[in-house]
């Protein structure tokens, strides 16, 4: 029954995803393009994405076990107060530092805001787990996916009309305005949801709903929030079961891993190459964003046929091999043409290989030691990032953007081949 609380919570959850869309749109969209235009290097806009995974890897098990027993709604309020405050201190970098300056300024506001980010990504899993029983999330999560897909669209096309059209650097700061405004009002929506009774944080449901809060949102690249779920109250040491390795389960890891790494070997030089080699503007940048988010929408409607009459296994290495098309058709491109082509196909391979990574992460993980499994997924995912993170630029200083973006497209395949074969 939709009672008078669960409507109010409904309502707060929606209210959430729509001002996160926001900030998916504004800030999260053009923080990589803005280092980019301030002169970064291929390694420091790695550094955007491998420095939180490294703050994930040394504090997510630690955070896991301090939110036990503590007031979820509080707790969770409390961290994303302190990960999104750190959004405002983007705002008057050009003002304060020098060009090389607001590129590592940038690089160390991701990694601050990441350490409480660990536990709000944490806390969040528990409250949506909390606020919605569980014959109303499916449709709970499946709104949220629709409404963060058409909010981060129009917020994206918003900002790369307000980046074109106003001189450097206010355009940008007002950017990163719009973009702290839709992480502080986000958390003020969380704080609203209410309990009865109000639970201490309980780590051990699963939720398939897209959003990882806590981190720096970029398209193009899967980064599922299923390797926090299952952090219960168990021994560090209990949760790294590294014997769970041995056999079809360690290959079945690795090919995980390898998908991780290859797509995030990726991250770090599309803003140069969208920058350096096909020229666009912040507008044309902003539309394949909301072509990418747009096709995300389309493409996750029809996610449950797909995986009915394929599978999950098929859904995941269907989007995973998609996914090369991507820097393939970026390294072919001289103008915003096969750009706008590849976001779109982005898009859909981001939704299949999403659905179908997190199913069958499921369907893979034993009842009995599903704690432990997570957990090494958890590793796999991050060791990923990071590795993934540092090999874009390596590719980049020994060969060039274009000829890089060609050897990604060709490790994307082959990740989506060893899921075909070990997943």
């Amino acid at each position: 029954m939709l009672t008078e609380r669960l409507r109010a919570n409904f309502w707060h959850l929606y209210a959430d995803v729509i001002w996160f869309g926001v900030l998916a749109g504004s800030t999260s969209a053009f923080l990589s393009i803005f280092v980019v235009r301030q002169g970064a290097s291929s390694f420091e806009v790695s550094l955007l994405t491998a420095g939180p995974a490294v703050v994930n890897l040394a504090f997510s098990l630690s955070a896991g076990h301090w939110l036990e027993g503590r007031p979820l709604v509080g707790t969770t309020y409390l961290a994303a107060l302190l990960s999104r405050f750190w959004y405002l201190a983007l705002i008057p970098l050009p003002w304060l530092l020098s060009p090389g300056g607001q590129v590592w300024g940038s690089i160390w506001i991701t990694l601050l805001m990441s350490i409480p980010g660990t536990v709000l990504a944490i806390g969040f899993n528990a409250l949506l787990a909390e606020a919605v029983p569980p014959e109303w999330r499916g449709h709970v999560v499946g709104r949220r996916i629709a409404v963060l897909a058409v909010t981060t669209a129009g917020a994206s096309i918003f900002s790369g009309l307000l980046l074109d059209r106003i001189v450097f650097p206010f355009n940008y700061q007002i950017v990163f305005g719009m973009g702290a405004a839709g992480a502080l009002m986000s958390a003020y929506h969380l704080s609203r949801v209410r309990l009865a009774p109000e639970e201490p944080v309980k780590i051990g449901g699963f939720l398939r709903d897209m959003l990882r809060p806590g981190t720096l949102r970029l398209p193009h690249a899967v980064r599922p929030a299923a390797g926090l779920r299952f952090l219960p109250r168990l021994e560090i040491r209990s949760l790294l079961r590294l014997d769970m390795l041995r056999g079809p389960s360690g290959l079945f890891m690795a090919a995980y891993l390898f998908f991780y790494a290859c797509q995030y070997a990726g991250i770090p030089i599309f803003p140069l190459y969208y920058v350096h080699e096909l020229n666009l503007t912040d507008g044309d940048i902003s539309l394949g964003n909301a072509f990418f988010y747009a096709a995300v929408l389309l493409a996750s409607m029809q996610l449950r046929r797909i995986s009915e009459r394929f599978g999950h296994r098929g859904a995941l290495v269907g989007g995973a091999l998609i996914f090369g098309s991507y820097p393939l058709l970026l390294g072919l491109a001289h103008g915003v043409g096969l750009y706008l082509v590849a976001s779109l196909l982005g898009g859909i391979a981001w939704s299949l290989a999403y659905g179908g990574l997190v199913n069958r992460l499921m369907e893979r993980s034993p009842e009995d030691d599903r704690p432990a499994f997570m957990a090494i997924h958890n590793l796999s995912l991050n060791l990923g990032i990071l590795g993934g993170s540092l090999v874009g630029p390596l590719l980049d200083d020994w060969m060039g953007l274009r000829p890089a973006m060609l050897v990604v497209a060709g490790l994307r395949l082959l990740a989506g081949v060893l899921l075909a074969v070990w997943a």
